[in-house]
């Protein structure tokens, strides 16, 4: 029996139904249609696969033996291999969360073992598998970060449990507490993000489902893609501007400092207002892509988009001046404007706005919210003026 129409006929066998979309994974992936008592059809492929795994493995690990890179993965850190979006900015964003995979093995250590290469290896060969082949979307990369995650941190500790050949151990210990208040304080700016982003998220889809149902979540969805990939060239620009900008504070170079503030500030708001428009322009095409296939939806995708993209205008500037304190070693007022623009002002808009405003109060409320940081980023930025030397 020929292969294909082996998996086809199998599965529809195993499912129980009359027709189906088989997929057989193997080395690659395979896309059968099969329907009872019907020629068997191969639809597509994927070259993500076992074989991925296995070959990507044997490249950064040593292994293709599938039992040798399980083990391995259960040892592995993923967060010395991937970079995310917590390790290059405290701003949070609601399409943004901080521990998103900002860039796939962006992030790999020189101490980075083969355990790690190997959890690496396993989130990004399920990415591409529950997103580009079982079209599960966001979800997919949920299941895929998740389970990364699981056996990379949680099936060490039965490693570790137990007396092994490392000087590691888990154990008894006395309570640290100064240690561990000391360490939560540093990472409290953080704390705040994730919470912030988590919050406002959940704000914001109680908010859509109460003045526009499952049609206003799946809006805001699509608002969000786009607004991940406008926010990230901002978010570009500062990481490589912050190094520059510590540089010239830590040698005392106050013209530089000047120079790079002013430049910067232009940019910024120069980039806002450009992509400001082009979201307006492409907001058509845009939305057409996504939701397409539902007139209504896309009317209201195109409204949403026409609205909500005078977030753009302000929310560089506000980013930038975010980490320009930090570069200056000011992690308070960094922390500072971060909270205030991504959980107090957010809150406040998007629970006041559709008062008065009603669904569009939604739409504005990024916007309105990013006026409000702007004028605290322009107030530190006014106080600290002397202490600085940058303007």
């Amino acid at each position: 029996v020929e292969e294909f129409t082996a998996v086809g006929v199998g599965g529809l066998a195993l499912s129980g139904q009359e027709r189906a979309v088989v997929v057989s994974m193997g080395t690659g992936t395979a896309f059968i249609w099969a329907e009872k008592d019907r020629e068997v059809r191969h639809l597509c492929g994927s070259g993500v696969g076992g074989g991925t795994l296995a070959g990507l493995c044997s490249r950064l690990c040593g292994t293709r033996k599938y039992d040798q890179i399980a083990k391995l993965i259960s040892g592995g850190d993923i967060g010395s291999i991937d970079l995310t979006v917590g390790d290059i900015t405290r701003n949070t964003h609601p399409s943004l969360p901080l521990d998103i995979t900002a860039a796939t093995f962006g992030n790999v250590s020189d101490d980075a073992a083969p355990a790690d290469f190997a959890a690496g290896v396993a989130n990004m060969a399920l990415d591409a598998l529950f997103i580009a082949v079982f079209r599960w979307g966001v979800a997919g990369a949920a299941l895929a970060t998740g389970i990364s995650q699981l056996v990379g941190g949680v099936l060490p500790l039965f490693y570790f449990l137990r007396p092994n050949s490392s000087l590691l151990r888990l154990t008894k210990t006395r309570l640290e507490l100064r240690i561990l208040l000391k360490a939560c304080g540093n990472g409290s700016s953080e704390l705040m993000s994730n919470i912030s982003g988590s919050v406002v998220g959940m704000l914001y889809n109680y908010q859509l489902l109460r003045f526009a149902g499952e049609d206003g979540v799946a809006v805001y969805g699509v608002l969000m893609y786009v607004s991940f990939i406008f926010v990230a060239a901002f978010i570009g620009y500062t990481v490589a501007s912050t190094p520059i900008v510590g540089y010239h504070h830590g040698a005392g170079n106050h013209p530089e400092l000047k120079s790079l503030l002013k430049k910067s500030v232009v940019l910024m708001l120069s980039a806002g207002v450009l992509m400001m428009v082009l979201s307006q322009v492409l907001a058509r095409p845009l939305a057409n892509v996504f939701v397409g296939y539902d007139q209504e939806l896309s009317q209201m995708t195109q409204h949403a988009f026409m609205v909500f993209s005078g977030s753009f205008l302000l929310a560089g500037f506000n980013i930038f001046v975010s980490s320009f304190f930090t570069a200056l070693n000011n992690g308070a007022i960094s922390a500072a404007i971060s909270f205030l623009r991504s959980l107090v002002f957010q809150i406040i808009c998007v629970l006041a706005l559709p008062a008065l405003l009603g669904l569009d109060g939604i739409w504005w409320s990024v916007a309105v919210a990013d006026v409000f940081a702007c004028a605290i980023s322009i107030i530190f930025l006014f106080a600290k003026r002397k202490k600085y030397h940058y303007m």
